[in-house]
């Protein structure tokens, strides 16, 4: 009688039995892990050593920076910055959008497509988190913006961190012009807000050395000739973006005027197009609509809430 081979049966037992699996059952597949998305690699790769591996600002790198990156898990913060800012951020650095150079351009080294995926993955990270439809789009630099002496966005300031306009155009409330803020009054918060790092606050901190007024470039006037207050507009609920639009989704203003000649002459041939913002004819008809809204049919004899259609209201 042979003997039956001993290796063969134990190679076939011990499969049966999975030895070598860590159990005494044979192992079943695992379930295919979910795939990462696409920009989280591109994130550990590029971000991670200064805003931290999961967005909050605590990376490796940050603790030795002047300025602490930003926590991108804030929905707060992150919810009102654009992907257009994200983007140009990512490829052209923070000194591109009146941030920190030491936020490095990563323009070399990323494509379109890299750069997308970093910027939806970026925006996973806030909680809560927006829907496409809830984020604005852009553009934050429209043509026309003239150069300031010091890149100040309202995109920053007014939109992600929801400044109100009246905390630094205090006049608005009280007298004919906005008025703008007083070097003091932006060194109330950049004595310790950015106060080293940002090139763009150090042009701030070197006018209040020296005293000096900022001499920013003036966008908006109305012609000598017409009369129009701030303070009476505000006092009847008007939001700032009526007249000025969506400021807070802006890094720079454009430089709006209200008449223009190709308006006058479609008028003049017979033709009625709509009146352009901020000129004669956008503003009367805006305070038709809004004494249509409370009912008033002879706004020169009612009070409170009426909206002025004479003459002499404005040029006098």
């Amino acid at each position: 009688m042979r003997a039956t081979p001993i290796v063969p049966v134990a190679l076939v037992v011990g499969a049966l039995l999975g030895w070598g699996s860590g159990t005494g059952l044979a192992r079943r597949a695992d379930p295919p892990a979910a795939e990462a998305p696409p920009g989280k690699a591109l994130f550990a790769q590029y971000c991670a050593a200064c805003h931290g591996a999961e967005g909050r600002g605590d990376g490796p790198s940050a603790a030795s920076l002047p300025i602490k990156p930003w926590n991108l898990t804030e929905a707060r913060v992150l919810g009102h910055l654009p992907d257009e800012f994200i983007r140009l951020t990512i490829t052209k650095g923070g000194q591109a959008v009146g941030l920190s150079p030491l936020m490095p351009a990563w323009e070399a080294y990323l494509g379109q497509e890299q750069v997308a995926d970093l910027v939806a993955y970026i925006r996973s990270l806030a909680v809560p988190r927006q829907e496409p439809s809830e984020v604005f789009l852009g553009p934050i630099d429209p043509p026309g913006a003239p150069v300031q002496p010091i890149l100040f966005s309202h995109l920053i300031h007014a939109g992600a961190f929801q400044i109100n306009c009246q905390y630094c155009h205090a006049d608005a409330r009280r007298s004919q012009y906005a008025g703008l803020p007083s070097v003091e009054r932006c060194m109330g918060c950049h004595k310790i807000v950015a106060a080293a790092g940002n090139p763009e606050v150090q042009k701030l901190q070197g006018y209040w050395q020296r005293r000096e007024p900022i001499p920013w470039v003036r966008i908006y006037k109305v012609p000598e000739f017409v009369y129009f207050q701030h303070r009476g507009h505000i006092r009847a609920g008007l939001a700032c973006q009526t007249c000025h639009g969506q400021i807070q989704q802006l890094m720079r203003i454009p430089a709006i005027e209200g008449p223009n000649r190709l308006n006058d002459l479609l008028n003049l041939v017979g033709l009625t197009p709509a009146p352009p913002p901020l000129s004669m004819g956008w503003c009367v008809e805006c305070h038709r609509a809004t004494n249509r809204a409370h009912g008033i049919d002879q706004p020169s004899v009612s009070a409170g809430t009426a909206a002025p259609l004479d003459c002499v209201t404005c040029h006098h």
